[in-house]
């Protein structure tokens, strides 16, 4: 490369490393910039950030990217980087040649991300007419924390949270855990060849509950439309969040490469309305920003609520030998009411119960309910069917079962009718409470 410039008149200077490269081009202050991908001691991502967050250069130099990795992660990581060009190795001089005579623009063509302007939605009406009635729930992720695969975990399932929901010409999912994986398989089994139209509303960022979105096969379809939704995060927006676990070198392929049509939506309102189906949400007792979900359906109502540590039990732990005052404990009760009001009669309640009561002692804090708790909550409610959630990764099905069994004790204990069960994956939930 060097020959060919120099023998078309340009003046080449040479470095064997990124961090040396970095500093020639602030001695020589050069037009262009050829860097390699893959250097010691500094690689070429490094040599566009560096290069591109210094403000000294006026103007910015050009950067071409030269690499061995036909990746098409890799050509768009270094457009973003700061790069203006990406090109192949082995380069060809005329290649190079004709890259220097543009004048301006990238040979790549970057992305951007979201649905491009004047961009139309595929018609997904035999979809809504397919999704049926009545609504239905099913259960694809359970676990919390992180994927629990393996024999002891076979009856209730080992992935992390998700669910379907299936209402009034509507597909919502909740949650992206592992469990989005099989779901997104059996759709492309059951739609092939129709477009597909999916509403995913995340509860909040932890990794188990976003972490098997890159694996959802109905994105990678340009004929579907897939609307992801849920609240800004704590320092991140929710895009910059999901797009940031696909970016290299966590995953091969970026979220701007997904070909289908694909929107993300940071919501600003605790109201608003998925087609027919209205959706209300609040904010849950959880490290960083987290909601719970409540579903308005044509057949009955389901709550979402996959981590939450109620307010009472918290204040109430003895984490210090000073006692809570009157005031910070009212306030505790008054929070776990609103929590109460937001599932008071509703007919599926899907509720983190992550502990026992032994092992609640000792995660005080962590955010998560113990299973008394949960049923309690159920109890004064007057839920129809409690689902207890995010199975501890370290249960197995027999330590889930018990819990299972305990919870219908407590139901009994407590005088109440709530029916319980252990929320396990692959069962189906059909509502179908007649209408007035």
């Amino acid at each position: 490369m060097c020959r060919t410039l120099q023998d078309a008149g340009w003046s080449v200077v040479e470095a064997d490393a990124g961090d040396t490269g970095v500093e020639l081009a602030l001695e020589h202050r050069p037009e262009v910039i050829v860097t390699d991908l893959l250097m010691p001691r500094f690689n070429g991502y490094q040599v566009c950030r560096a290069i591109r967050s210094n403000q000294t250069f006026l103007p910015q130099p050009r950067i071409i990217v030269v690499s061995s990795s036909n990746y098409a992660a890799d050509r768009t990581n270094s457009i973003e980087a700061g790069a203006d060009d990406f090109l192949l190795k082995p380069i060809k001089p005329a290649e190079l040649l004709h890259v220097l005579e543009l004048e301006g623009g990238t040979t790549f063509i970057r992305r951007t991300p979201g649905v491009s302007k004047g961009a139309s939605p595929p018609d997904t009406t035999f979809f809504r007419r397919a999704i049926g009635t009545p609504p239905m729930v099913r259960f694809w992720g359970v676990r919390g924390s992180i994927a629990t695969p393996g024999d002891s975990t076979l009856k209730y399932g080992g992935n992390t949270t998700c669910i379907e929901v299936r209402a009034d010409g509507e597909l919502i999912v909740l949650d992206a855990g592992t469990g989005i994986r099989n779901l997104g398989r059996k759709l492309a089994a059951e739609f092939s060849g129709q477009p597909i139209e999916v509403s995913i509303l995340i509860s909040h960022t932890h990794w188990d509950h976003i972490q098997g979105f890159p694996f959802f096969i109905p994105a990678y379809s340009p004929q579907n439309q897939v609307r992801i939704k849920g609240y800004e995060g704590a320092r991140v927006g929710l895009q910059s969040v999901l797009s940031s676990q696909m970016e290299s070198p966590f995953f091969p392929v970026s979220m701007q490469q997904m070909p289908g049509y694909l929107q993300i939506e940071e919501l600003k309102d605790m109201e608003f309305n998925i087609g027919k189906v209205k959706v209300r949400a609040a904010f849950m007792n959880h490290p960083g920003i987290c909601v719970g979900y409540r579903l308005e359906t044509s057949g009955g109502s389901i709550a979402f609520l996959p981590d939450n540590e109620p307010h009472s039990r918290l204040r109430m732990a003895p984490v210090s030998d000073s006692a809570q005052s009157y005031e910070v404990l009212a306030f505790a009760q008054k929070q776990d009411e609103k929590l109460i009001e937001f599932i008071r009669d509703c007919d599926v309640v899907i509720m983190d119960s992550q502990y026992d009561a032994a092992e609640y002692r000792s995660h005080i804090g962590w955010g998560h309910t113990c299973v008394d708790d949960a049923v309690a909550l159920a109890v004064i409610a007057k839920v129809k069917k409690l689902f207890l959630f995010h199975h501890d990764p370290d249960h197995d099905d027999a330590k889930v079962e018990s819990m299972a069994e305990w919870a219908r004790e407590l139901v009994a204990i407590h005088g109440g009718n709530v029916e319980v069960e252990a929320a396990r994956e692959g069962v189906e939930v059909v509502l179908n409470r007649a209408t007035a």
